[in-house]
């Protein structure tokens, strides 16, 4: 299902023997948009600590009643390594972490060959859609926006991983009221430091894009227009992911 990561944000995360926090973030690689971790607050049951989950420990996924349920207890949260408040996760404390947890450790099978974008040796994988909100999206003869908000496909459910689909991108004062979407990797470079993503687009082009409508989900409907008009290939005929 593709829902918006405002909604996500919005949704508690549940365990087994009680409500372990609400998402306050969500961390994903800055290679391929894959999502990571969810940064959960823990509010009054665990005060000032920094608690990140895999979001394949999502069982179920209600947004409607704003639940993602778990099978972890809320005594093995609490006895799960610390992270820092404000410091990026570090790959030291990720394997911590996945070893507590006995998760996979994701980065020894990363699928780099999706990745469009170069960044350099010392920048940091993991990002945080709390910090690239806001970012100008550069088309190729002029700026076209920024990013507003993004929309996660909760592929794991399916077996798949969770990842970041689109870029919701505010047009702002060129085209007051309109909304646009725009696949991350589509990208032909992010300068991290500058807050700017830039595309192989014209102005022209997303002008006359399918609007978005960021108060409707996007359905396979809607994708198929969208796709139909840039003429690119469809991401869900991939093999191996889901019809």
């Amino acid at each position: 299902m593709l829902i918006s990561e405002k909604q996500i944000r919005q949704c508690s995360i549940e365990g087994t023997d009680g409500t372990i926090g609400t998402v306050k973030d969500v961390l994903f690689d800055g290679r391929n948009w894959i999502v990571r971790y969810f940064d959960v607050d823990t509010g009054e049951w665990l005060p000032g600590r920094r608690i990140v989950f895999y979001p394949t420990v999502i069982q179920t996924a209600d947004y409607a009643t704003q639940r993602l349920v778990t099978s972890l207890g809320k005594e093995q949260v609490e006895k799960s390594p610390s992270v820092d408040s404000h410091l990026p996760v570090s790959r030291q404390k990720e394997m911590e972490i996945a070893q507590y947890y006995a998760w996979e450790a994701y980065w020894a099978n990363v699928d780099l060959t999706r990745s469009e974008t170069p960044r350099a040796k010392d920048d940091p994988e993991l990002r945080s859609t709390q910090a690239v909100s806001g970012y100008h999206i550069q088309a190729m003869d002029g700026e076209i926006g920024h990013i507003a908000d993004f929309i996660i496909d909760d592929g794991a459910l399916e077996g798949v991983p969770w990842e970041i689909r689109y870029l919701v991108v505010d047009t702002g004062n060129w085209l007051p009221g309109k909304h646009v979407l725009v696949p991350p990797l589509w990208a032909e470079s992010i300068d991290w430091n500058q807050r700017i993503v830039q595309v192989g687009l014209t102005r022209e082009m997303v002008e006359n894009s399918p609007s978005f409508d960021p108060q409707a989900l996007v359905n396979r409907q809607y994708e198929e227009v969208f796709y139909d008009y840039y003429g690119r290939p469809r991401y869900w005929t991939r093999v191996g992911h889901p019809a």
